[in-house]
Formats: structure tokens, sequence, C-alpha cells
């Protein structure tokens, strides 16, 4: 003899019961999203990790940008040997070693964004043989900027 067990069926009508509830409450705006707290904590801890992390980018922009004024002044000083070696004299501006080709512009000094902010070390003529004298010329050449580098030392000093 089957027995039937009223319990049983109860049970099964109450999960059928919260099944439906469950749908129904979807449906009257109980939506699964973030509460205000959840957003907060959240961009809190965005803002936290974009802090920690700007200092560090904004390093490495100058240790690039130092890198690339190391790399344009020892460019430049190598011209300029080259120019004084073959032409026998030291070139009288910056713009002696573009109209003779040994550069084809004045890069840009990375600290002020410019190239018309060098800053050349002229030498006054000197005697170079005895029967030639040189008129003199620029011999070095340095950023115009006025900032100081992530060493402690002046850029205008390099």
């Amino acid at each position: 003899m089957l027995k039937f067990d009223s319990s049983r069926e109860g049970s099964s009508d109450s999960a059928a019961e919260r099944r439906q509830n469950k749908a129904h409450g979807a449906s009257r705006g109980c939506t699964g999203g973030f509460t205000i707290i959840e957003l907060m904590i959240v961009i809190s801890i965005i803002l936290i990790l974009v802090s920690v992390a700007l200092p560090a980018y904004n390093q490495s922009i100058l240790r690039a940008k130092e890198s690339v004024l190391r790399q344009n002044l020892f460019t430049m000083r190598s011209v300029i040997s080259q120019y004084t070696l073959d032409k026998q004299k030291a070139p009288q501006s910056l713009d002696d070693l573009v109209s003779s080709g040994y550069l084809k512009q004045l890069p840009n000094d990375p600290m002020t964004g410019r190239s018309d902010t060098w800053a050349p070390d002229q030498e006054e003529g000197e005697i170079m043989s005895i029967d030639q004298q040189d008129q003199g010329g620029i011999v070095d050449v340095h950023s115009g900027s006025q900032g100081v580098g992530s060493d402690g030392t002046a850029y205008n000093s390099w």
C-alpha cells in the first residue's frame, strides 16, 4: 500500500512559493546592484592605488628627460669636436653645425622643450700654431634650464 505523506507536500509547496516570490521580488525593484558604501570603498581603494603610482610615474618621466638630455649633450659635444677637427676651427654658433650638415637640426632641450635655449661655452681666440691663429668659437654646450637634476646638480652644469 502506498502511503501519501502530507508533510512533504507542504514543503514542496513552500519551495515553489519561495521560487515564485523570488521571481516576483526581482520584478518589484529588488536588484542585485552595489550599495553606495561598496562603491565608496572601491573608489577609495582606486584613489589609494593612484596616489601611490603617480609619484613613481612622475619620477620615471623625469629620469627619461634626464637621459635624453645626457644623450643630446653627448651628441652635440661629439659633433662640435668633429667640426673643430674637420674645419680646423671651432664653430662660431650652434647653427654652424646645422648649416655644415653635422646635424639635421638642433635637438630640443628636454628640460625647456625648446631648441634655442642651449647655452654654448665660447672660447676666446688662441694661437694653435706659429703661423695659424684660431678665432675661437664654441667648445662646449650646456642645457639652458635653471632646474636641478635628480642627482642634485644643476642641468646647466652638465
